[in-house]
């Protein structure tokens, strides 16, 4: 990350921050629907778990390294940033419908897709990055955890789209356990 820090070491500070505040949210909204998928009492919903929980240590993986990169280019990880104020200000309507009391299982899946589509963006911009400044170790970085974010994103998708096919078409529902 070296060279992408070049020019502007603490503007990158600040866009990792807003990456390392996103992921910490990421992981307490797949925690709250962990547990709610925990207690459905659906099978179909309890054979997603071990996919979803996969997803979810990603993410804390994810946030950990973001930590050690900040820590790295001299910024407090426990800090806040003009991006991570932003994106926490962003993400508080997902939150709401994650954190809801009685929530139904495919309003979880929906806001967590919202949720992954910022993230995938958030990763596609830094790999975006990376690449304009030519820095190849951080654009393997990046990459690898956009890749993982894609498959996130993807699992939530499928998920959706078994769960409208089931309401708009009718017949069994089908959930997918992993991509």
């Amino acid at each position: 990350m070296r060279k992408l820090a070049e020019k502007n070491p603490e503007k990158l500070v600040d866009l990792l921050q807003e990456r390392l505040t996103f992921e910490r949210t990421s992981v307490k909204l797949y925690d709250r629907v962990l547990s709610l998928m925990a207690s459905s009492g659906e099978a179909q919903v309890h054979a997603m778990l071990d996919t979803m929980q996969a997803h979810r240590d990603e993410e804390a993986e994810h946030q950990e390294w973001l930590e050690e990169q900040i820590r790295a280019l001299g910024g407090d990880v426990n800090g806040e940033t003009e991006l991570s104020r932003l994106v926490t200000a962003e993400a508080r309507g997902i939150e709401q419908v994650i954190l809801a009391q009685e929530p139904q299982l495919p309003h979880l899946f929906h806001a967590l897709m919202a949720a992954e589509l910022v993230d995938n963006a958030g990763w596609d911009l830094l790999v975006c990055l990376a690449e304009d400044a030519d820095d190849d170790e951080a654009l393997d970085t990046f990459g690898v955890r956009l890749a993982e974010e894609e498959d996130h994103l993807e699992f939530l998708r499928q998920t959706l789209t078994r769960y409208a096919e089931n309401r708009v078409l009718g017949g069994v529902l089908h959930l997918p356990t992993e991509l």
